[in-house]
């Protein structure tokens, strides 16, 4: 009988070389729940270190989340970090492939920075919580007042706190090849705020990572962190062309990347 426990333990790394769909599924299982664990080891680090809700806590989150990469065979190449060298509160964009953003969004993490995330993800276990503890602002995606007050609420506090907020103007989770138009709340903030936009490009995960395909092999993301576009003297009536100027700078990049990411490097965890 004891000989059937190591059964298990030579069918993964024979199902990890031969089944694509595997590592998938053996993958995301992998990232789901080591996430929940980092989660729970950083709720009693940030309640000790902050007392509660604290966007410093996302300095915690940001450590601890750093390495996850090399367990699911990734690697970041950043170019641009110069553009990140500005003083006080400022919108970060970023286009929104997977939830594998948030390994690319640690990576560069300036500090006094959290994110704005949709509301469904405070009800995520540990990793909710953690969210909650490090200043995530949370909306609702389905009401459009809501999600406007809580825009407008997030431009005071950027500017009474000094905090800057890391937005996904697309809304959703897209890959399919090209960015969704981007919605308008992250410009108004930037514009209530009188806060610059600094725009940030995620390479196409295409060429390691397809969801439909199921397949999710070792790879380079590359991250290019684009001039800070100022807002100073911006009224609302300017919140559709500053939109339009992000998005067709954004756009340009991403299409370029997508011809000269490089291949992925196989299956394996490494």
């Amino acid at each position: 009988m004891d000989a059937l426990w190591a059964i298990p333990l030579l069918l993964v790394p024979l199902l990890m070389w031969t089944s694509s769909t595997f590592v998938f599924y053996f993958k995301k299982c992998f990232y789901v729940a080591w996430m929940m664990v980092l989660g729970l080891v950083a709720i009693p680090m940030c309640i000790l270190k902050s007392g509660g809700r604290d966007v410093e806590n996302m300095r915690i989150i940001r450590v601890l989340v750093r390495h996850v990469k090399y367990f699911l065979g990734l690697r970041f190449e950043v170019s641009g970090w110069e553009h990140l060298q500005t003083e006080g509160p400022y919108v970060i964009i970023s286009n929104h492939q997977s939830s594998l953003d948030v390994l690319g969004l640690m990576e560069i993490l300036p500090d006094r920075c959290t994110m704005i995330a949709k509301k469904e993800l405070i009800y995520a276990g540990t990793v909710g919580l953690i969210c909650w503890l490090g200043g995530i602002v949370f909306i609702n995606r389905k009401k459009t007042s809501d999600a406007k007050s809580v825009m407008a609420e997030a431009a005071k506090t950027m500017l009474d706190d000094q905090i800057r907020l890391w937005v996904f103007p697309e809304g959703t989770r897209n890959q399919k090849g090209d960015l969704l138009p981007f919605k308008k709340g992250a410009f108004h903030l930037a514009v209530q705020a009188q806060a610059p936009v600094i725009p940030i490009v995620f390479s196409s995960y295409n060429s390691f990572y397809l969801r439909k395909e199921k397949q999710f092999k070792s790879g380079t993301i590359r991250l290019q962190i684009l001039p800070k576009i100022d807002t100073k003297g911006m009224t609302t009536d300017d919140v559709a062309s500053l939109s339009d100027k992000s998005f067709n700078a954004m756009r340009s990049v991403f299409l370029d990347t997508c011809n000269s990411v490089p291949q992925s490097n196989g299956p394996s965890m490494r």
